[in-house]
């Protein structure tokens, strides 16, 4: 086993450094968000009280740009960081003309065994994972803004099937670089339109991500947006082209064939107190495409809808989200689907800070390759980890997911989770199909749907504001679909991280 715990103890290796005994206090914001960029509260574990100053210093974000450090006094705070998070550049301070500066190191080490179900000559291998993020914020007063973030995302060697692939290794690019107008309006209530290369995130990251838990984060679009706020309303209207990664050369959706574009309108408030509900519509093009063994041209349309909220004097939440998408690819009349639901309960049983949630994951698969419907739903852009498993063998297509986690925070800074899965395919005439979309197995009528159970264990533990240690373990027990169809061996999947923001 030593070339499996290589990666950790290379990782134990990169992520000593200054711990900054100043910051005592509870961190304000990346313990309160998973490895995916999900808030504790919207993957089923309690959320943390915030610090005092809280509204001063702005939770770091999954997106970046999405940090408002114009209210922060420097001069009043005992980070180290915080003179470098609002730089004035006017003469006076109240011109809000300033630079913010930051960044994010994250170091992996991964152990896998049975990779791919034990297909092929190699299957068991470990491999460490480093990824060091920079941005600039330069703020020109309230009517301007330019927004630039550099990654560089690298590997040790890979031997699994695929080598080292765009998810692993990006040597040096862009991932962020655009220019904020507002045209009307100011602070809570706004205008704003958005031109150049930006990373998308929409809801609970079920469609569109920009897919943290990967080591190069490959979700970028070079495009525009418009963006209207008023209040807890937000109203997204964008086109763009995505961005095409290659490990060694500079990303460009030059030679990009996938066209992305579409309305997202989220936060509105039913009543209060009470639920909030998104619309959307999601448009794709893509110039080659592939399903059910047939390549070319795809135009698809995602039209969904998403309602959360509380209940049970705050001891029950729920997320429901359904989407129909509709099209064509090649000669065939796209018919699609997919519901997600979520429910998170704390019993008076167990203690406050226990939580129990299930859900049901469903999206179709194609009855019939040979007629003229495409049945197989897209999930186009998605974040697997929070909902399919973390070994990310299954995806968001024809697939059937029911699911439990427990989730606990005994203490401020420490929580884990167990999450259980039974998967099944949708359609048993179509794939088993992996995160990426990937073909996993074909599929036949005849062919069992059972795919398998998988088992995920995680712990994390916030070490101060900017630090995070987490650790995690997974297990998949092959179905009868596995058995029946190939190479059938257990997977496990292991891995321990350090991520340092500022």
């Amino acid at each position: 086993m030593p070339n499996q715990l290589l990666p950790l103890i290379l990782t134990l290796a990169l992520v000593t450094g200054p711990s900054h005994a100043l910051n005592k206090e509870l961190p304000t914001s990346t313990e309160n968000e998973n490895r995916e960029g999900l808030t504790n509260s919207r993957s089923g574990c309690p959320e943390q009280k915030p610090p005092a100053d809280a509204v001063a210093r702005p939770a770091y974000r999954n997106l970046r740009f999405e940090e408002d450090w114009s209210l922060l006094d420097s001069t009043s705070t005992t980070d180290f960081f915080d003179q470098l998070k609002h730089i004035p550049l006017g003469p006076e301070p109240g011109e809000k003309v300033f630079l913010s500066l930051g960044g994010q190191i994250r170091t992996r080490g991964e152990a896998w065994s049975n990779f791919g179900f034990g297909a092929g000559s190699s299957y068991r291998d470990g491999l460490g994972l480093l990824r060091v993020r920079l941005h600039s914020d330069w703020h020109f007063g309230p009517r301007a803004r330019v927004f630039v973030e550099g990654m560089s995302a690298l590997a040790t060697g890979r031997s699994l099937p695929g080598s080292l692939r765009t998810l692993d290794v990006d040597s040096a690019d862009i991932k962020n670089a655009f220019l904020d107008i507002v045209p009307m309006g100011a602070g809570s209530k706004k205008l704003t339109l958005r031109a150049g290369r930006q990373e998308l995130e929409f809801g609970r990251q079920r469609l569109v991500s920009p897919l943290d838990w990967s080591n190069t984060r490959p979700r970028s679009f070079d495009g525009i947006q418009a963006i209207y706020q008023t209040g807890d309303l937000k109203i997204s209207s964008f086109w763009s082209k995505h961005v095409r990664t290659r490990k060694y050369r500079l990303n460009s959706s030059d030679d990009s064939k996938t066209d992305f574009f579409g309305i997202y309108f989220s936060g509105a408030t039913l009543r209060r107190p009470g639920p909030t509900l998104d619309l959307y519509w999601l448009g794709l093009r893509r110039a080659s495409a592939v399903f059910s063994g047939v390549a070319g041209k795809e135009v698809r349309h995602t039209f969904s809808g998403r309602v959360s909220g509380p209940g049970l004097q705050g001891r029950f939440s729920y997320d429901l989200e359904a989407a129909l998408q509709t099209g064509e690819h090649v000669n065939r009349e796209i018919r699609a689907f997919m519901v997600a639901a979520l429910a998170s309960y704390q019993p008076e049983e167990l203690p406050s800070w226990m939580t129990l949630a299930t859900g049901v994951d469903f999206a179709t698969g194609d009855h019939d390759p040979s007629d003229n419907r495409l049945e197989t739903f897209n999930q186009l852009f998605p974040l697997g980890h929070a909902y399919l498993g973390f070994i990310d063998i299954v995806g968001r297509q024809n697939v059937l997911d029911w699911h439990q986690k427990l989730a606990a925070a005994p203490l401020k800074r420490w929580s884990f989770s167990t999450d259980f899965h039974n998967f099944w395919r949708a359609s048993g005439s179509d794939a088993l199909y992996d995160a990426g979309s990937g073909l996993v197995r074909a599929g036949g009528q005849e062919d069992p749907r059972y795919v398998g159970f998988e088992v995920d264990l995680m712990s994390r533990y916030a070490l101060d504001r900017h630090t995070i240690l987490e650790i995690g373990y997974s297990h998949f027990f092959p179905g009868s679909f596995i058995e029946e169809t190939g190479s059938d061996k257990d997977i496990d999947f292991g891995y321990l991280s350090m991520q340092y923001t500022w």
